[in-house]
């Protein structure tokens, strides 16, 4: 199947056919955080997005190479940093760093550039861009000294959201309109200083002032990737009014198509309402991690749902993922014992196909992608059970479980892993547990020999407690490392 992705800007899903088809090499564009504040799990939704069409790509032989901006100046920042009392980019450098943790616990790939709106030599390219603009009559500065794009100064204004123009009224990202602009809709390219701006500014051939939030994901976008980029991504709350004019001031520029295809991710709600400080349902990745859930398991949830519907998060859903993790690990710890068996030619010899991979060209249909996943586990333990699979065929699901998880970014080490069963009284160790757990786990085989099940349950639940699951099997009590726990 060829890849097809689900164009916003014509509102079909189309065929992927890169700028250049026989180099292989894929420009992809990301909208980053901007870093007033510790970035939420809306925001990862759309990064682990992002993160899954690349690591899909790359399964697909592409070589990627993706850029995601950070916007570290606008009003948020420059009012956070006065309200702090410290530069700007002292306040804007914790919230940069709270993000790359953040998206090293979610296995979040890393962009090969994270450019920064502050730094110099991007500023003289909005400046640059600005300029060339205003030459070609598609921007002008008005009374208030900000620079305007004129949006009746290009057609196609309002394509890429399919919107009606008359509709339009003013963003919370421009100031309220203190003097007339030629339109309503015309957008802030260049931002006059003012006494709120503190120390904030840049020197500029209109005076001193910042730049647009707009300008600046152009700029950067098309110093790093060139005048054409093949994918462009964000949430669809970028779709208008900050995507739509990046692709009018880019192409006021360049006089080129500016982006191929253009994704868009849904919105996350919470237990079915819009995530909100004032109704208590605002979580952050630290939020999350305090309940004690793991980064793997909160990937999961982040990950499981389409990228266009919209993903409803509960704690239900992160337990189903924790539960969804555990089926994974126990499947592979089979497969595993499963080759170190000296069993003869199995009745199942059954190899993985291409199913999970195409349900991924699919405009990423992931859904159908962790229903194969999940379906062949299914099928594969029904053969362990009955001892109809063999080495060689456990091998294979094993390598294509690693083909799939480079994909998914899903997989536990091994070396954090612990797992041993009791029979009776005897351990049998795969991966040493701590002393701790052992001991317990012993005083639960003699709580069951006792048929003192109360004091079992209370064992099981202390073990839990500690990051451990218990399950009682047909070998005796196995106990395993909770699915995503740290060792």
């Amino acid at each position: 199947m060829a890849l097809r992705f689900f164009n916003t800007y014509s509102r079909q899903l189309e065929e992927f056919r890169p700028r250049d088809p026989t180099a292989h090499n894929i420009d992809i564009y990301t909208c980053g955080p901007t870093v007033y504040s510790r970035a939420h799990i809306g925001n990862f939704r759309a990064y682990i997005f992002e993160d899954l069409l690349q690591r899909h790509l790359e399964l697909r032989g592409y070589k990627v190479h993706r850029v995601m901006n950070i916007t570290d100046v606008d009003d948020k920042t420059i009012r956070g940093a006065r309200e702090a009392g410290v530069p700007l980019s002292k306040f804007t450098a914790q919230f940069k760093q709270a993000f790359f943790e953040d998206i090293e616990t979610l296995r979040i790939k890393r962009a090969d550039e994270f450019p920064a709106a502050t730094d110099r030599h991007y500023i003289d390219k909005m400046i640059e861009m600005i300029s060339l603009l205003i030459f070609r009559g598609m921007a002008y500065q008005a009374e208030d000294k900000s620079v305007y794009f004129r949006i009746n100064k290009f057609s196609d204004y309002g394509k890429l959201a399919h919107f009606d123009l008359t509709q339009l009224q003013s963003t919370g990202r421009v100031k309220h309109d203190e003097y007339d602009k030629e339109h309503i809709g015309d957008f802030a390219l260049w931002k006059a200083w003012d006494e709120e701006d503190g120390d904030v500014g840049w020197e500029s051939p209109w005076g001193r002032g910042r730049p647009g939030w707009h300008i600046e994901c152009s700029a950067m976008a098309t110093a790093l990737l060139g005048d054409q980029i093949d994918i462009h991504c964000g949430g669809v709350d970028n779709i208008f009014p900050h995507h739509e004019a990046e692709i009018a001031q880019s192409e006021g520029v360049t006089g080129k198509k500016f982006v191929r295809y253009w994704l868009h991710c849904a919105h996350l709600l919470v237990d079915g309402q819009k995530m909100s400080k004032s109704l208590g349902n605002f979580y952050t990745l630290p939020d999350l991690l305090e309940k004690g859930y793991t980064g793997r398991e909160i990937r999961y949830a982040l990950l499981r749902v389409h990228y266009r519907t919209p993903l409803n998060f509960t704690w239900e859903g992160m337990d189903e993922a924790r539960q969804a993790l555990a089926r994974i690990d126990e499947w592979l710890g089979r497969l595993r014992e499963t080759t170190a068996k000296k069993i003869d030619k199995g009745k199942n010899t059954t190899a993985p196909g291409q199913e999970f991979e195409e349900a991924l060209d699919d405009d990423l249909n992931i859904s159908a992608a962790l229903g194969f996943l999940f379906e062949s586990i299914r099928e594969t333990n029904r053969a362990m059970d009955q001892n109809e699979m063999d080495a060689a065929t456990a091998n294979t699901w094993l390598n294509w479980w690693e083909r799939v998880n480079s994909v998914l970014g899903l997989k536990r080490d091994l070396a954090s892993t612990g797992e041993f069963t009791l029979t009776g009284g005897d351990v049998q160790m795969t991966h040493g547990p701590p002393p701790e757990i052992a001991k317990l786990a012993e005083a639960r085989v003699q709580a069951r020999l006792a048929k003192d099940f109360q004091t079992s349950d209370e064992l099981r639940d202390k073990i839990a407690a500690l990051g451990w699951e218990v399950r009682d099997t047909k070998d005796g009590q196995k106990i395993t490392r909770r699915a995503g726990e740290p060792g």
